[in-house]
């Protein structure tokens, strides 16, 4: 196997003022007499024929190389992945590796971290009949997906080519630039990208797989339900300080998972900025996206909790004064807002790995 990346296409007329869009196949040793020394030209004429107007020249090189021992982990070999599609400049990395893959206890054909940029694909579990067939036309697939291809979406191959040639091109860099510009240049450059990772990484699911975060926020949330302290607070607070108290509440959970569970990267040149600041942008989208996923599904449960446990006469008691819906709202509001704190502490228990796997990886089947 080589590190020089394969450019059938490069020199074909009109394709010049494209821009190259390289990905690189990690492969595993004992998995090459199975795919073969061409299997990279392969890959690359398949891509070329399945998406043949992405307006990138499509270009795809090798290495041998096993990322960890039979008993790797997942994460272990999106991080070693990502590590080497960093310091190579690929754009998108593709493992084939021998190491069974896992969801849970379910085993899968492949992981994908679209915000790594990285995918992998279990070789062994495409079985035994024309192993080398089935691992190029999954390798296709997997590199559509992570650019977020859709089969069955009429624009599918429109929102590939933008993700393509945003991922492709690099932004100039500026001497003079600090790291509020670059990154907002990064950002602005990269807009349908960015949020094409976002998507892609399904954040509205995000928090549903931090169990310890849910069980300590449905705890907090009926113990402050049942508190008439909170009726009195939620129903003298205005919809300005309840708004930035979820607001806070949000932010909270969202900084707690990014930072404790070592979301947070740091470029080690600078020919990682740009890769980094994307993947930084995309995972603080998806966290806060999931979280307030997650805060409006409190809200609903608390604002549904209020009405059935809270006795409209005990809480004008209370509060000494009529009430309304609107008391309910404030005190479903603040009781999530509240919960949602709790949620941070519950997600400050889970295992990094844990949140991790989390925020980055999608299984197929």
């Amino acid at each position: 196997m080589t590190d020089e990346p394969f450019k059938t296409s490069a020199e074909a007329p009109g394709l010049q003022q494209e821009p190259e869009l390289l990905i690189g196949l990690l492969i595993s040793p004992p998995l090459l007499e199975v795919l073969g020394q061409d299997f990279p030209t392969a890959v690359q004429e398949a891509l070329m024929q399945q998406h043949p107007r992405a307006g990138v020249r499509w270009a795809v090189t090798s290495a041998e190389d096993r990322l960890g021992d039979p008993t790797a982990e997942t994460l272990e070999l999106l991080d070693a992945a990502r590590e080497r599609m960093l310091s190579k400049e690929w754009d998108l990395a593709v493992v084939l590796t021998e190491i069974p893959l896992k969801d849970g206890r379910r085993p899968v054909l492949t992981q994908l971290s679209p915000l790594h940029g990285v995918g992998l694909v279990a070789v062994p579990a495409l079985g035994a009949r024309h192993p080398r067939r089935k691992a190029q036309e999954v390798t296709v697939q997997v590199v559509g997906q992570l650019l977020g291809y859709d089969a069955d979406d009429a624009r599918g191959q429109q929102t590939l080519a933008v993700k393509a040639r945003q991922l492709s091109t690099d932004v100039e860099e500026r001497p003079d630039d600090n790291s509020v510009q670059f990154t907002a240049r990064v950002v602005t450059g990269n807009i349908r990208l960015l949020l094409g990772m976002i998507r892609a990484n399904r954040p509205w699911a995000f928090i549903v797989r931090l169990s310890r975060a849910l069980v300590v926020a449905a705890a907090t949330g009926v113990l402050t339900l049942v508190a008439s302290d909170l009726w009195l607070l939620a129903t003298a607070y205005g919809p300005g300080r309840l708004m930035l108290l979820a607001v806070m509440a949000i932010v909270t959970v969202s900084a707690t998972v990014i930072l404790g569970g070592g979301l947070w990267e740091r470029p080690r040149s600078r020919s990682e900025r740009e890769q980094v600041t994307l993947f930084n942008m995309a995972t603080s989208g998806t966290v806060m996206i999931g979280v307030l996923v997650f805060f409006v599904a409190l809200f609903l449960l608390s604002l549904l909790g209020a009405f059935l446990l809270i006795d409209q006469g005990v809480l004008a008691a209370v509060v000494g004064h009529q009430v309304n819906a609107v008391d309910y709202v404030k005190i479903g509001w603040l009781t999530a807002s509240l919960a949602t704190v709790g949620g941070a502490l519950g997600a400050g228990l889970e295992d990094d790995d844990v949140v991790r796997a989390a925020a980055y990886t999608r299984s197929n089947a």
